[in-house]
């Protein structure tokens, strides 16, 4: 009896270990003493009275009687602290608690200050930038009544065919790892109570970044040490920032679909990451098991709320089912009371307990919205997100008294500039490159043509304008707009085409089999280098492009991303040299579509191509060489860096200790410039196959024309550490060598040994 006596106080003592283990909060135990099952239910229903941008094909019914019968637990799609207080005086004054809502939004790149889409943000390898574009898109949603936002994205990715990379920070676990740690701190920052902070979502757990082919809501397949080394670092990040809430995503894992996989939100993330906040499905994902072959409503709806899945986005089969799974056994309230008690911790955690309508303050969105400094910021994070692709006879800066003629289906545009999930900006706010460079350049000559539009084809322009005009087609003939464009191209210094991707081909549901720029702007950019003026390429995407063809012609090319609500002003800041771009890529870009994925990290074969030539019986193709057309990393500069004096400070490294890493950097070139300097690292021996190359550590940097800068990198064990085969975090002993330069293909320069 004894004995029984002690397994049980053992058992408990597991049960209450991490989440169980935090102190309740009695506020939360006292409305969860007062609540019925029916309105425990109710907490766990998130509904959006639609308006708004849609973010799926369903828009929730008589939304107001719901929360007045206290069914519902938060609502997303309402803004102004005038409806925030409207939504919330009918949950406080009509429910029979008075438990006030959630109110959550996709707040992606920004609020109404639109930044460059998260792609772009990343490719600017500042930490403190990424945090300061949170914070400001906290103080602005806030501002605006919302609490809870549905960001960051964090999915790691390796296939541009899929439409969400827009989205996410590329293909790299430590740097995505990065990114997600600083958005979550911008968002939340220091205290949740205080009223220009929000509580953020990392999503969507997870591995949504790889699906099969592409395809966006395809099925995921990987192995367990794939997943903890390549994929899932971000989500841990975000979690370890202490990130409120994690939103379930669309895929399956391991043929269960991660809306209720036990394994991903109980043993993995409350058992083993200790989360201790709530966890929400994404769209309708909850409904859609029916769909995986999960069963009906009722069924998957208790295997989501089995499984550690805590609130029900738009579906509303908690709010149906959950109360006859209680009657039949399938489901016990203990379980309901659970989940309930993580969305009123979250409320409490906001302070909306204490004050429903501290979010809705009618003097802040003037003082906080689209402030001349937030546009500012906007500017500054765009220039600094732009990737200078190729340089051809220093055709980039431009004289600010040049002759130019600014051409191409974006180089006047405004619809296009927010770029994909920016539902709640303006583009009518934005600023088009002609606007910009009209300010940045007033003395220049500058004529604006078409040339082209962004796509011919009237059935894919209909698929790409869903939300609305993104992509136009001229009444005027392609021919037309041709003949124009070259006329002012033949009569200027300098061809400034401004082409790409619309908007709204890259994001959800977005997902391309052709990655090339379409082909009307393809001829464009043909005629336009045939002229034989300088022709700079400013290239707007969502994605890395297959852009082989343009990289052979004698073009400049600077990526601009979708640059956000200054872009004019910030492409024209670049192209005219007032800011020098410093921007690196944080995916690789393909020489083709056959090549992907294609990524840095990629583990060797026991056949590995030694050179780019190709070789009978060794890893490589035909008809293209391994390497990316451009690497993770790239990235140029108005000016040049030199790297010298790279060495490891020890031959050795042991446990507890560290090793420094160090190199100077020298900007030999006439312009200020800022240079990311990258380590890596690889792994000679160990247990599970190493990939070619893992990223470390890196820092940003300024140097001034012939300044010289030491860069110092300590190394430590926890560096060096992997997901063996059983799932252990170690560091095996044995031989590492190192890589230091401005690019992922930067060449080996040395090496130590991790001692026992």
């Amino acid at each position: 009896m004894k004995n029984f006596n002690l397994s049980v106080v053992f058992l408990l003592f597991l049960g209450l270990s991490g989440l169980q283990a935090q102190e309740r909060i009695p506020q939360v135990e006292a409305l969860l003493e007062k609540m019925t099952l029916e309105e425990k239910i109710g907490q766990l229903n998130l509904l959006t009275p639609g308006g708004g941008i849609a973010t799926g094909s369903v828009v929730s019914e008589d939304v107001e009687a719901k929360i007045k019968a206290g069914n519902v637990g938060g609502v997303f799609g309402v803004s102004s602290p005038e409806r925030v207080r409207q939504a919330q005086e009918l949950a406080v004054k009509n429910s029979r608690l008075g438990i006030p809502l959630l109110i959550g939004s996709d707040v992606i790149h920004g609020y109404k200050t639109t930044f460059p889409i998260p792609l772009g943000l990343s490719s600017s390898w500042d930490m403190e930038l990424i945090k300061e574009t949170a914070k400001v898109a906290a103080k602005e949603a806030t501002a605006d009544g919302i609490n809870w936002n549905f960001s960051p994205m964090v999915d790691i990715s390796r296939d541009p065919r899929w439409g969400r990379v827009a989205e996410g920070a590329g293909e790299d676990a430590y740097l995505g790892s990065q990114i997600a740690r600083a958005m979550v701190q911008g968002y939340q920052q220091d205290d949740l109570t205080e009223p220009h902070t929000m509580m953020a979502t990392v999503k969507h757990l997870a591995l949504y970044g790889a699906p099969e082919g592409g395809r966006d809501y395809n099925r995921v397949d990987m192995s367990r040490t794939k997943m903890f080394n390549e994929y899932l670092p971000p989500y841990k990040a975000a979690v370890d920032a202490g990130v409120g809430s994690v939103m379930t995503s669309f895929n399956d894992i391991d043929g269960v679909p991660a809306t209720g996989n036990k394994w991903l939100l109980t043993d993995l993330l409350r058992e083993r990451w200790g989360f201790d906040g709530f966890v929400v499905s994404d769209y309708t994902s909850v409904n859609e098991m029916i769909a995986h072959g999960m069963g009906d409503l009722q069924d998957v709806s208790a295997m989501a709320l089995k499984a550690g899945l805590d609130m029900d986005m738009v579906g509303e089969g908690f709010l149906t089912t959950l109360k006859k799974s209680v009657e039949e056994g399938r489901v016990s309230e203990e379980e309901i009371t659970t989940a309930a008690r993580r969305i009123l911790e979250a409320k409490h955690k906001l302070g909306l307990l204490d004050d429903p309508y501290k979010y809705s303050d009618a003097s802040r969105p003037e003082k906080d919205i689209l402030t001349e400094e937030n546009r500012q910021l906007a500017r500054r994070a765009a220039t600094q997100s732009f990737v200078f692709l190729k340089d051809h006879n220093n055709i980039l800066p431009v004289s600010k008294r040049a002759k130019i003629a600014l051409i191409g289906p974006l180089a006047n545009d405004q619809s296009n500039m927010l770029g994909t999930w920016a539902p709640t900006g303006d583009f009518k706010l934005s600023v088009p490159v002609l606007e910009g460079f009209k300010n940045v350049a007033p003395n220049a000559q500058i004529t604006y043509a078409k040339g082209a539009n962004i796509t011919n084809d009237s059935v894919f322009a209909k698929k790409v304008n869903v939300f609305g005009p993104k992509v136009e087609i001229s009444d005027r003939s392609p021919d037309e707009l041709l003949q124009e464009a070259l006329r002012v191209a033949k009569a200027s210094d300098v061809v400034i085409a401004v082409v790409g991707e619309a908007s709204e081909m890259s994001g959800e549901a977005a997902s391309r089999t052709n990655i090339q720029i379409p082909e009307s702007q393809k001829r464009l950019i043909r005629e336009l280098v045939a002229t034989g003026k300088p022709v700079a390429l400013v290239l707007m995407s969502g994605r890395p492009l297959d852009i082989s063809e343009e990289m052979e012609l004698p073009v400049s090319i600077l990526q601009a991303w979708h640059p956000g609500v200054e872009a004019g002003n910030a492409i024209a800041d670049v192209v005219f040299g007032d800011v020098n771009p410093s921007g690196k890529l944080t995916m690789s870009w393909p020489r083709n579509v056959g090549q992907i994925p294609v990524y840095y990290g990629s583990r060797i074969t026991g056949r590995p191509a030694p050179t780019e030539e190709f070789q009978k019986f060794k890893t490589n193709y035909l008809d293209v060489p391994n390497s990316p057309l451009l690497p993770f990393g790239h990235g140029l500069s108005y000016t040049t860096f030199q790297y010298s004096k790279i060495k490891a400070h020890s031959e050795t490294l042991r446990p507890g200790d560290s090793l420094m890493i160090s190199t100077t950097v020298t900007n030999t070139g006439e312009r200020a410039g800022q240079e990311v300097v990258q380590l890596y690292i690889h792994d000679k021996v160990r247990s599970l196959t190493p990939p070619k190359k893992q990223l470390i550590a890196f820092e940003k940097i300024v140097l001034q024309p012939g300044e010289s800068k030491t860069v110092k990198f300590s190394v430590t064990v926890e560096d060096l550490k992997f997901y063996n085969g059983q799932l252990e975090y170690v560091a095996e002993p044995g031989e590492f060598e190192f890589f230091v330069g401005g690019t992922s293909d930067c060449e080996m320069q040395g090496s130590f040994t991790l001692l026992e």
